[in-house]
């Protein structure tokens, strides 16, 4: 089984353009050094099947644990299959030229490439993410887009004790840094052999371009700088987004918000998300329109969404990067008591903004996402973050990704909402049991609206809901409430935006 392993290991780089027929007796060779094996018999004609790489991959591993190469534990399973899948993976300089010479064709030639390459090496590793549980809810905002994230390997207690034993690395200085490229990893630090980046000029600087290894939707990119340095949001970061747009037309950009709360990522390094995926958010119509004063050219407006969003959009980009600056900085600097939104409070900032690029229909179009991180008694973790009755589902910071309308939910929730629909159809007190005592009220309240129900129908019943509650999430997250109170106070914000018109 081992050899035939080997053998298909290479075969697979083969099949996938990874290395030519000619390579394939240096790469098996460098796989049984990776191995301890001294010798190396073809499989015979009867065994010699393909077989997919999840199967070699776990054979091999099982086999360098048998021998006490690796430790058998989810991190030190994927440094090491990371490490044999390096061996096939082609040199950066390869790979960039590639990139540049379908770029030649079309931008969208060379992602279509890019992105099927980031899958046959491994590093987005497809067979766990067909695993993660994806689903639409249909909403008055439209259809939201809820996964249950089952993808991410587990905390590994082994490697967690090893870290703690381990003198702190420094190098990469983050997941985000350019030096990842290639790095063998450790316990605390993923392995990145198989990891290959494409450098891009954003805003006359090095950055580069890269998928997530999760894509948590299609294509799901990350566009990051060659230097270390903080994300700020600021006038130049609505330059850099068009500058990619320009480079990547057929893709979406945006950015985390940069104050704690309200940024769901990396903020030590500065960096955007981007994809080819239509989010219900993109989707959602201008149900006011707005003329800034200044900006006859751009057309403004309010966005249907139960966040907070002003669409702008103009065939200019520049003209979106001005407009864009002066509602960040007026936002930046804009209290409201009324509406109870504070630019800070004892020297704190709160007010941000999370923006989202892309070009449609021939013209360039920014959303800005309204965001403020303030805390109370009553809300520790954020006014305007998910309250606490909804934290039995998503507790999480509501990041780039969720403000656009795709929940990313913890995979604990699979276990649980089985419990759950296990205890309504048993009829079972749902306080009573630990799994589902967290979410004893919810369900108690929703299947009020349902009689009796079989399992198929209940698991419709309970996936909907579960959108339901994303939905209700976004609203709390917003700053401004779809209510006549709210709705006063974001047009208070417009007009001191210089909101010459708004319309109704």
């Amino acid at each position: 089984m081992v050899t035939r392993a080997v053998k298909n290991l290479a075969r697979y780089g083969v099949e996938k353009g990874l290395i030519q027929k000619c390579d394939e007796a240096f790469v098996i060779n460098r796989v049984l050094q990776e191995l301890g094996m001294n010798s190396f018999e073809q499989p015979a004609e009867s065994e010699d099947s393909t077989m997919e790489l999840e199967e070699i991959l776990k054979i091999l591993l099982d086999y360098a644990c048998e021998k006490g190469i690796i430790e058998n534990s989810i991190a030190y399973r994927d440094l090491f299959d990371t490490k044999l899948m390096g061996l096939l993976t082609p040199f950066p300089h390869e790979v960039i030229a590639e990139f540049k010479r379908r770029m030649q064709e079309s931008p969208e030639a060379a992602t279509d490439w890019y992105y099927a390459f980031s899958q046959a090496t491994d590093y987005i590793r497809s067979y766990r993410i067909c695993k993660d549980r994806r689903w639409k809810t249909e909403t008055e905002y439209g259809d939201l887009d809820i996964t249950i994230n089952l993808s991410k390997p587990e905390k590994d207690p082994k490697a967690i004790a090893a870290a703690k034993n381990t003198p702190k690395g420094n190098y990469p200085q983050c997941m985000l840094c350019r030096e990842n490229e290639g790095y063998g990893g450790r316990v605390d630090h993923p392995a990145r052999q198989n990891h290959r980046i494409i450098p891009i000029r954003i805003a006359g600087k090095d950055w580069f371009f890269q998928y997530s290894p999760y894509v948590y939707y299609n294509e799901h990119c990350i566009a990051f700088n060659g230097e270390h340095v903080p994300m700020k949001i600021d006038r130049s970061a609505f330059e850099k987004m068009f500058d990619f747009i320009k480079f990547l037309p057929h893709y979406f950009i945006g950015s985390n918000a940069d104050l704690p709360i309200v940024g769901g990522s990396i903020l030590a390094h500065d960096h955007f998300q981007g994809g080819r995926y239509t989010f219900a958010m993109e989707l959602a119509e201008v149900e006011k329109r707005v003329i800034f004063e200044g900006f006859a050219d751009v057309d403004a407006g309010v966005v249907k969404w139960p966040m907070s969003v002003i669409r702008l959009s103009c065939a200019d980009s520049d003209r979106l990067v001005e407009l864009a600056d002066k509602i960040l900085t007026k936002w930046r600097g804009y209290t409201d008591e009324a509406a109870f939104i504070f630019a800070e409070t004892e020297g704190e900032p709160h007010n941000t903004i999370t923006p989202i690029a892309r070009k449609r229909d021939g013209k360039f179009e920014l959303d800005l996402v309204l965001r403020n991180n303030i805390t109370t008694q009553e809300h520790p973790l954020g006014v305007y973050h998910p309250h606490a009755k909804l934290h039995h589902i998503k507790k999480e910071n509501i990041g780039l990704i969720e403000v656009m309308g795709l929940a990313v939910l913890p995979a604990r929730l699979l276990e649980e909402m089985e419990a759950v629909k296990d205890g309504i159809l048993a009829g079972k007190d749902l306080q009573a049991d630990e799994k589902t005592a967290l979410h004893a009220e919810w369900a108690e309240e929703f299947m009020k609206k349902y009689g009796k129900v079989s399992r198929e129908e209940l698991n419709r019943i309970v996936e909907q809901e579960i959108g339901f509650v994303f939905a209700q999430v976004l609203e709390d997250a917003g700053v401004y409430k779809r209510t006549e109170e709210g709705r006063e106070a974001f047009s208070r914000f417009l007009k001191a935006c210089g909101a010459e018109d708004v319309q109704a």
